[in-house]
């Protein structure tokens, strides 16, 4: 018997939840029949897909290959519903938006408040992770479109880059003599908290030192902003962050910033996968997004940023679109 969609899906399911149990609540079918979905699975396949223990599941190598391809199988397969319902008159549709964590706290409130009055039948879907992350997700179609910093621009993804941000040290106290600015050898004299890689502030970081010749002394390492500023409050060491001011950021306007110099900067982007198409619903965000970050990151840059030039960002799919119309108007 073919690979059905509901394989998938189920499967999908029983490794983000970790057991059979969790998993038959989320999907609404009995365990024993859930069980018998997976060993037809397997059996199909001819792989063991799960290691099963008392403690729950977790994938097998085999199984980790196909919840990976699984995932980006099933993103494709709504975002070809939600192409094919897009046609009607008014555009609706659900979609699915990733920030940077240094990104999110100044995006997501005010967007989304911006979004349900342009596109009242639009469902946005938010979330906040790693650049890295956000970009694994685009490219396994469980995400339309993703805000965040880069600095490798892969052409695997179209952009509208919107500005560019210098990093700074962010302490629980000011550095003696408050200076205006630190060096990096000086940072390397410093307990710090760093992003664990994959991450893009992390290999920005990594090459910026190693090209320097210095090595930073690297107390914690984290995956998230909240968990970095709560080790920065807990007196672990300095993060470094593409983020000047941190009023923005709940209990955290008390932190001390500082611009490292020579400057290491980073840049905002919204981003999309470059040659497929986007649904009405995504496009329609995507130009709003493009349009509100514009508006409200240009309008009052923050320290340490710099506004990009525009450049046209007419994304390849729905250029092809339009060949054919420029072509007749030649």
């Amino acid at each position: 018997m073919p690979v059905q969609l509901r394989h998938l899906r189920y499967f999908t399911r029983i490794v983000e939840a970790g057991s059979f149990s969790r998993a038959a609540s989320v999907v609404h079918i009995a365990q024993p029949a859930l069980s018998q979905q997976i060993a037809e699975l397997e059996l199909d396949l001819g792989v063991t897909l799960l290691h099963r223990s008392a403690r729950g599941v977790r994938p097998t190598p085999a199984g980790d290959i196909l919840y990976h391809e699984a995932v980006s199988i099933l993103g494709r397969v709504e975002q070809l519903a939600e192409l094919l319902r897009s046609g009607g008159p008014e555009i609706e549709g659900t979609v699915n938006l990733g920030a940077s964590s240094t990104l999110a706290a100044t995006l997501f409130g005010s967007f989304v408040k911006a979004c349900r009055a342009a596109l009242p039948k639009v469902t946005l879907r938010c979330c906040s992770d790693g650049a890295t992350t956000l970009k694994a997700r685009l490219e396994a179609h469980t995400l339309h479109l993703a805000y965040a910093f880069e600095d490798d621009f892969s052409p695997a993804f179209a952009r509208q880059s919107v500005f560019r941000q210098s990093c700074y040290l962010v302490r629980n106290a000011p550095l003696p003599g408050n200076p205006a600015t630190v060096s990096l050898r000086d940072l390397t004299a410093l307990p710090l908290v760093l992003p664990a890689a994959p991450n893009v502030v992390r290999s920005k970081l990594d090459r910026v030192f190693a090209g320097a010749g210095l090595a930073p002394h690297i107390a914690a390492e984290t995956d998230v902003m909240s968990n970095s500023l709560s080790a920065v409050h807990a007196g672990i060491g300095g993060a470094i962050m593409p983020k000047s001011d941190f009023s923005d950021v709940p209990g955290n306007g008390s932190l001390f910033t500082t611009l490292i110099e020579p400057k290491i900067q980073l840049t905002a982007s919204v981003l999309w996968l470059a040659d497929e198409a986007l649904t009405q619903a995504a496009e329609a965000v995507r130009d709003l997004l493009i349009a509100f970050v514009e508006k409200e990151c240009l309008a009052s840059l923050p320290p340490g940023a710099e506004p990009v030039a525009r450049v046209a960002c007419l994304d390849s799919a729905r250029a092809r679109r339009q060949q054919p119309t420029l072509a007749r108007a030649a």
